[in-house]
Formats: structure tokens, C-alpha cells, sequence
């Protein structure tokens, strides 16, 4: 099953959804990282949305979409690892509705805090979040409530206003690295870019630690792999949607993989170089780099600090763990 691509004035319709509840991103060259990639490197500042992170722009659409298409419904469900969860939390108070989310047990407390908040009614269940997911949807069945996927065309359409703001103010980008957790926040790049009618590379990002999307991209069909990153939960998919998973095959150029080790590196020179927090998921694009240095030397790329919902303990270990010289 293959998701049509909008045009761009699907594009720009979801994008005005969106700034009715948040303004632009910035994005910002910054000296420290050009430096040490060796070019030119533009940083999309999606930690600076009203969530911290990018994926309350796709709430912010679905949520519009669905009060239209059903105003019957009293009440959402859906799982996640923290930043679907307050994109919903953010989106459902906007329109007087309630919210359930499900994590898996272990989950970041910030991040889970964070959701309350909200007005989010928390369920901790299962040890990853496929196990989370699962239950998301008997809750749904048992209780009446619309279960909200991890991947939808107003979820990408709304993800892809962030993609619209950087390819339109830098459109000359060669190639851009981005995180895969569910397959929104790239498939976003793939609309976008494609409406913007760009040649920029899309490289895709993933844990070596939880290796779904690069296994069936690599080999053109869906394969799952355990999960078992500490660092990037945001990117710990063990198994891939359909869906996304159709578009990053047939439009990606490439998936690449980090370890724990390399996104906490780049945790490390975000906040040295430009003083921002990054999530794991938030820095992989830049470990991606990082790792790919040689190659992007010269190229225009651009990075988005995708989110930087990070738990206070877990930054602190990972900023104090090496020093940057």
C-alpha cells in the first residue's frame, strides 16, 4: 500500500493549520558545527516548538482533520515514546477533547511528565513500543476510542511544514540527514522536497541499535530487528510501517546507521557548539554526518535538531562522559 504524494497545496493548506498554533522554526548556520563537518551545515531548530520537538506540527493536522471527519468522537488513543504522545496532549486540548497514551515501562520521565501536563491520561505498558502499540489498540476496541496511528497522510503533511520552511529558505541543500523512528519525519522530506520539485539527497537515519528500516530498505521488504538502544528512543522502531516504509524505498537515496556512542558524541557537540539541547533521535542526524564526514565535505546539508526532549540524568552522563577539545 503506497501513500500518494501531496502537491504543494496540500502542503501549504496543513502548513497554515500549523501556524495557527506555533510560528516557523528557525534555521541557523552555526560556525562550531560547519567547522568540525567541514562545509556548510544548516540546522533545522525543531526543539524550539511549543513541545520541543517536531511532531506536534503532524497532531496539530491530524487532529483537525479528524474533528472534521468524525465530530462524534469524544476521545484519542495512541502509543509512543514521548513526543507523539505530547503532540497529541497539545493537539486534543485545542479541540475539547481526552487523550490516552501508551508507553512501554522505563519510559523517559520528562518526557512522561511532560504528557501529563498536558491532561494526557497515562498507561505504562509493555517493554518497547511495539508491546505499547498493541495495547493502544485493545484500549481503543474496549473503550470506544479513535486510536490514532504512529503514521498517517495528515501526520506527514503536517511533519512536512517543517521540511517546506528549510527547503524553501536554503533550496539549494545537497543532501539532508533525518532521523527514522516510525517513518514521519522522513517521508515528510520525501513530500516536501518532492512538491518543492528539489534533486536534494535524503538520507535517512536509524539506531544501529535498532535496525528495522535500514534491514528492509537494504533489502526491499519489510524485516524486523529487536530494539535495544539506551540512548535514541525516538528511533527505537522494531518494527517498520507499511507505509512509510514504501515511500523511504522508493524515494530515499540512501539508510545509514548510528550507535549509542555516535549520537551521544553529537549530544555533546550540539550543545558545545550552538548551547542547544538535543535529544538522542534529535542528534542522529548530525552523528550521521559526523560519520560521514569525508563524503559531505563541500556539500550544503542540512540537519534537523529534530527534538530535544531529553531527561536531566541522562544529559548530564552523556555531557559529563567526555570532554570536547
Amino acid at each position: 500500500m503506497r501513500l500518494s504524494l501531496p502537491d504543494r497545496h496540500e502542503l501549504e493548506s496543513a502548513a497554515q493549520i500549523v501556524y495557527r498554533a506555533m510560528p516557523p522554526t528557525p534555521q541557523y548556520s552555526w560556525p562550531l558545527l560547519n567547522e568540525a563537518l567541514g562545509t556548510e551545515v544548516w540546522i533545522k531548530h525543531e526543539n524550539h516548538t511549543p513541545t520541543g520537538a517536531f511532531k506536534v506540527r503532524g497532531g496539530l493536522v491530524y487532529m483537525e482533520g479528524l474533528t472534521r471527519r468524525a465530530p462524534q468522537v469524544a476521545g484519542v488513543v495512541s502509543a509512543t515514546r514521548g513526543n507523539h504522545g505530547q503532540s497529541v496532549g497539545f493537539a486534543v486540548r485545542r479541540h475539547g477533547l481526552k487523550a490516552t497514551i501508551v508507553v512501554p515501562h522505563g519510559n523517559s520521565k520528562e518526557k512522561n511528565a511532560a504528557m501529563r501536563a498536558l491532561g494526557v491520561n497515562l498507561v505504562e505498558h509493555g517493554n518497547e513500543f511495539q508491546e505499547s502499540r498493541e495495547h493502544a489498540a485493545r484500549l481503543a476496541d474496549e473503550q470506544r476510542l479513535h486510536m490514532i496511528p504512529s503514521f498517517h497522510r495528515d501526520l506527514v503533511n503536517g511533519v512536512a511544514s517543517y521540511w517546506m520552511e528549510l527547503l524553501t529558505a536554503q533550496p539549494d541543500l545537497d543532501t539532508i540527514f533525518v532521523p527514522i523512528g516510525q517513518g514521519s519525519g522522513i517521508c515528510g522530506a520525501i513530500v516536501a522536497r518532492n512538491a518543492l520539485g528539489l534533486k536534494t539527497r535524503i538520507i535517512g537515519v536509524v539506531s544501529a541499535h535498532a535496525l528495522a528500516y535500514k534491514l528492509s530498505f537494504e533489502q526491499q521488504r519489510k524485516i524486523e530487528s529487536p530494539v535495544s538502544t539506551k540512548t535514541a528512543d525516538g528511533m527505537a522502531c522494531r518494527v517498520p510501517d507499511e507505509e512509510s516504509l514504501a515511500l523511504i524505498m522508493q524515494y530515499a537515496d540512501d539508510v545509514v546507521a548510528v550507535t549509542d556512542e555516535e549520537v551521544e558524541a553529537a549530544m555533546r557537540q550540539y550543545y558545545v557548539a550552538t548551547h542547544n539541547v538535543a535529544e538522542g533521535a534529535g542528534a542522529a542526524p548530525l552523528a550521521a554526518a559526523m560519520q560521514m564526514k569525508d563524503s559531505v565535505r563541500g556539500r550544503k546539508i542540512g540537519l534537523p535538531l529534530c527534538g530535544g526532549n531529553v531527561d536531566h540524568d541522562q544529559f548530564a552522563r552523556i555531557l559529563s562522559a567526555h570532554s570536547l577539545t
